[in-house]
């Protein structure tokens, strides 16, 4: 899924998008009564892609004001639209399309799903600890580290 298709998501849902930048650099992106702010900073639509996705599980998964990080609630509901965002850039369907269009390494891989290699490294975390070493789907097992997808052979 493109930053442009995000970016359709959002403007169904809603939900203004708007650039500025941040006094620190850290931050990326923050979601806040149905605005998104993305930091200009980002240099590539991959990764603003990736902080899109991040923000958009905000308004589909999370409540309240969620900035103090030391609160463990809150870390949770972070967590939970990271996951969001995992899901939506990067389905299980979307692996099994790549390896078969030929995507060899996490690079190629990247650059095809149109996310950045770190957002697609945490999302193969992600999947491993929802799904444990591979996961079932559509006649095909894709194994999350390394990264293997095979179809089942049946006779």
């Amino acid at each position: 899924m493109s930053y442009e298709s995000l970016l359709e998501i959002a403007d169904e849902e809603n939900i203004e998008v708007i650039e500025i930048r941040f006094k620190s650099e850290k931050i990326k992106g923050i979601y806040a009564d149905n605005i998104i702010a993305i930091n200009p900073i980002l240099s590539t639509n991959a990764e603003k892609a990736c902080i899109l996705a991040e923000e958009l599980g905000h308004y589909y998964t999370t409540t309240g004001d969620i900035l103090n990080q030391n609160n463990f609630s809150n870390r949770k509901q972070e967590l939970l639209a990271r996951k969001w965002g995992y899901e939506k850039l990067i389905p299980l369907e979307k692996l099994i399309s790549a390896s078969f269009d030929g995507c060899k390494n996490i690079f190629e891989l990247s650059e095809h799903l149109e996310v950045t290699e770190e957002f697609l490294k945490d999302t193969l975390k992600h999947y491993e600890q929802k799904y444990g070493l591979f996961a079932e789907i559509d006649g095909y097992c894709i194994y999350f580290n390394p990264l293997t997808v095979c179809k089942y052979q049946y006779e």
